[in-house]
């Protein structure tokens, strides 16, 4: 019968204290309000003349007992105002009450009792049971499965625990739907919460909150493990360049290992390329554990995280996660424009000269009109200096710019760099120089608005005089897989620590809002915060400001052995940064990216011409070759919302890699292709996160007017669910003047007042 708490609040009150929460306060007065004010005056002016007049007692006496005494009689006197509440209730057997039942593989786990949290479900909600007569007296009931969505049941028997996903939000519309026209009186939520949808919980939600529909929520399942190891979140890049190691980082939640560490393995296509030892840290049970992996063969490779499992540890579906890495081959080409011969522009060049898989192509000017170019493809490549159209610059995945002044350009071009950015998602790294950022005249141009630091007309180094700046990875820099100088994070930031000052001739502005600090610097003598090097999101790409003249100093400084690759390995994960997840005109991707057998996937293609522009009118078909070689044909179709965005759904029956050939055609002669993978797992995402989610829970109910219980206190469901203003509802009155409280108030008035005259011996 609920807590002791309330069940305390409702003796005393008559109701339980969420009839309070929805009823409306009301006055039913017995006689004309102004007549029981009245009354009250005078029996109040009545206790305070007759205690005045009582010379015996002391003042201080005279001011208690008057007023216990009036207390009591006005108590009295306020219950002929008759108050109550005024509250909607369902009409019994005209409502309709929709029951959803987590269905899904996490509902397997046995953490209630000596069973599962199925068996738990199916006692309480059994057709026969207790609850069940209660509800349906007053309700008509439907019942409901749900995992990826929701399908209609006969009763709790039914549920079989195979679903791969909860999606709540999905459940909630698919439930809305179906039962739309019927007067919905309420819905009630059975589930561990474990949400891993792609659906807009809040959407759904703000849906049946317009109807006024509350959601009740039961939780089911342990909120808390004793012991459990769990792999909450893996981080790794969706596609990478041959060539190079890539960083693996993975959230892991630890309970009951103590201090022992708990092994971590990454394989790669069943290969195991990384193990770390994992700890519990002193800040609480998450830790996170970053691995490098060795550079792979161009293709799309299986990625698996796992965990080795701790003894009686209920849960180890939850030790793995797997997801896949895009390897390209490259060449992947970018532009290196260059404003004057300066060292910078040969010691990058040379420093990515052997990594095949990126190649920069360098366009210094020389003089006036004039430029030296290096890497073109044939005699006509940039023969005219910097691309004048979009197609020609497009091509390229990043564009570098040196000390080059903004009034090198046209208007035309520099609006075709802020679209390279935003438009093409090509990436942008600005370096330090006397006629770069601020100084070379950059403020109010539209390539300003793309870059992470304020560019100011103010703020210009006037006099170009150099300031040393001794550089260091900020928080964010230090796990950035772009700044590893070293096989390990202690090992890179020893030889962060080691690398000689650099200097800088430009006033860095402020970062902006969104924008990241990758490296700081701290100045001779002055601020500390220097952003060396900072970098945001704008648009479809990415844009960085690197704001140092001389980085050419950390290969050829007298401190820097002559075999040290320092410079060379950060400048080539730099410029493989700029171009990883640069996208090509015409790709196709497949959502969530962690599927199991049975559940939906959406295939989404973007298409566009080779400058970038939205095509709307394309023919696009998808060719998906399941693991075991079948093959299916399945047609994309323009959403409408977006332009250049097509989509589909499809399923997957077998667990493995799929394979994902689409082909974009336009007119008779335009043909686009891209190849993508899918893995399907037979795990599924549901399990990731196995404890009891009451968080959740509670804030659907709190949110829609409805309530949360714990599976034990579920009984009271059917007290609770009757009060609502959905459906067809009828306002009841319930007097407030015959409650206990007021009684036991009175009584405790008049007790006290004839305790205290015991006590000061006036009785």
């Amino acid at each position: 019968m609920g807590t002791w708490f309330e069940s305390i609040t409702t003796w005393l009150f008559k109701y339980p204290p969420r009839v309070f929460a929805r009823g409306d306060l009301v006055m039913a007065p017995v006689a004309p309000v102004l007549l029981v004010m009245a009354s009250a005056a005078i029996v109040l002016l009545v206790v305070i003349v007759a205690y005045a007049r009582v010379r015996s007692l002391r003042p201080a006496d005279r001011a208690i007992l008057a007023t216990v005494r009036a207390a009591a009689i006005l108590l009295v006197l306020g219950c002929l105002l008759r108050p109550g509440l005024v509250i909607a209730s369902a009409v019994p057997q005209r409502n309709v009450l929709a029951i959803i039942m987590d269905d899904s593989r996490s509902m397997r786990i046995r953490d209630v009792g000596d069973g599962t949290r199925t068996a738990a479900l199916q006692r309480t909600f059994a057709d026969t049971g207790a609850l069940s007569k209660q509800l349906a007296e007053k309700f008509a009931i439907r019942r409901f499965r749900f995992a990826a969505d929701a399908s209609p049941i006969a009763g709790a028997a039914a549920l079989t625990s195979n679903g791969t996903r909860s999606d709540l939000a999905q459940a909630l519309n698919d439930v809305r739907e179906d039962l739309n026209g019927m007067p919905l009186a309420g819905v009630v939520i059975v589930s561990d919460g474990a949400d891993n949808g792609s659906g807009a919980l809040d959407d759904a939600l703000l849906a049946l909150r317009a109807r006024r529909v509350p959601v009740f929520t039961v939780g089911v399942g342990t909120e808390r493990f004793a012991r459990d190891v769990a792999i909450e979140r893996v981080q790794a890049p969706r596609r990478t360049l041959a060539g190079a190691s890539s960083v693996v980082e993975a959230d892991v939640r630890i309970r009951g290992a103590g201090r022992d560490p708990v092994q971590i393995t990454v394989e790669a296509d069943g290969r195991v390329v990384a193990t770390e030892a994992a700890r519990v840290g002193d800040k609480g049970d998450l830790t996170t554990v970053r691995f490098r992996i060795p550079p792979l063969d161009p293709g799309v490779h299986r990625i698996a995280v796992r965990a080795g499992a701790l003894p009686t540890e209920i849960v180890t579906e939850n030790n793995e996660w797997q997801t896949s890495i895009e390897v390209r081959a490259g060449p992947d080409r970018i532009l290196y424009l260059e404003g004057e011969p300066r060292p910078e522009f040969a010691f990058l060049r040379r420093a990515v000269a052997n990594d095949s898989a990126v190649q920069v192509v360098g366009l210094m000017r020389s003089a006036e009109r004039k430029f030296l170019r290096l890497g073109v493809r044939d005699s006509l490549d940039l023969l005219g200096g910097f691309p004048t159209s979009r197609e020609e610059l497009f091509g390229y995945r990043a564009i570098i710019l040196g000390s080059i002044e903004a009034s090198f350009f046209t208007t035309d071009q520099l609006r075709m760099l802020a679209d390279f950015v935003s438009v093409r998602g090509g990436g942008l790294m600005v370096l330090g120089g006397r006629a770069s950022l601020s100084e070379g005249g950059y403020a109010g141009t539209p390539l300003a608005d793309v870059l992470p630091l304020t560019i100011s007309a103010g703020s210009v180094n006037v006099d170009g005089e150099a300031t040393s700046v001794r550089v260091r990875p900020t928080r964010a820099g230090e796990v950035h897989a772009a700044l590893q100088l070293g096989s390990t994070l202690a090992l890179s930031r020893t030889r962060w620590d080691s690398l000689p000052p650099l200097t800088t001739v430009n006033r860095l502005g402020a970062l902006r809002a969104g924008a990241t600090m990758l490296l700081a610097g701290t100045a001779e003598g002055g601020r500390s915060d220097v952003p060396i090097l900072s970098w945001q999101r704008y648009g479809r790409g990415m844009s960085a400001v690197f704001g140092v003249q001389d980085s050419w100093l950390w290969k050829m400084d007298t401190s820097i052995p002559v075999e040290d690759v320092t410079h060379q390995t950060l400048w080539r994960q730099l410029v493989r940064w700029m171009v990883e997840e640069a996208p090509a005109p015409f790709e196709i991707m497949a959502s969530p990216s962690r599927v199991a057998p049975g559940e939906p996937v959406s295939l989404r293609a973007r298409v566009s011409t080779p400058f970038f522009t939205d095509v709307n009118d394309a023919t696009v078909a998808v060719t998906v070759t399941s693991p075991v070689g079948t093959t299916q044909n399945v047609p994309l179709e323009w959403t409408l919302r977006e332009d250049g965005t097509y989509s589909a759904r499809f399923t997957p029956t077998d667990t493995g890699r799929y394979v994902l050939d689409a082909v974009a055609t336009r007119g008779r002669d335009s043909v686009q292709t891209a190849t993508s993978s899918l893995l399907v797992d037979e795990r599924g995402a549901d399990v990731a996160q196995a404890e009891l989610r009451a968080s959740l829970l509670r804030r659907i109910a709190e949110e829609t007017g409805g309530r949360y219980y714990p599976l034990a206190d579920a009984g009271t469901l059917a007290e609770d669910a009757v009060f609502t203003e959905a459906g067809v509802t009828v306002r009841e009155a319930k007097d407030l003047w015959d409650m206990p409280a007021v009684f036991l108030l009175v009584a405790l008035l008049l007790g006290a007042e004839w305790g205290y005259r015991r006590w000061r011996g006036l009785a």
